[in-house]
């Protein structure tokens, strides 16, 4: 279920990242200029929330074995900062 969340056109430009965090995160912004709605931002279809792709993986695809056990400590810790 989406929220509406409702911003001024100084506050996009002002607040570009704030807004764009909201959208990222499934919320629907109406953009209005003098209390009227001039545009809407969505977030895209079909995607409900933010797909962080698996690093380890990939390192372990492109080096085999010389992923140390080191380096998987190394990005558990960087993944438990999010």
């Amino acid at each position: 279920m989406c929220h509406m969340k409702t911003a001024t056109v100084r506050q996009v430009h002002n607040e570009f990242g704030k807004i764009l965090f909201w959208v990222r995160n499934g919320e629907e912004v109406v953009v209005e200029r003098r209390r009227r709605v001039v545009a809407r931002i969505l977030p895209p279809a079909g995607r409900d929330t933010l797909v962080m792709p698996d690093f380890m993986g990939r390192l372990k695809a492109t080096f085999g074995s010389k992923v140390t056990p080191d380096s998987q400590t190394l990005f558990d810790e960087m993944r438990g900062d999010r």
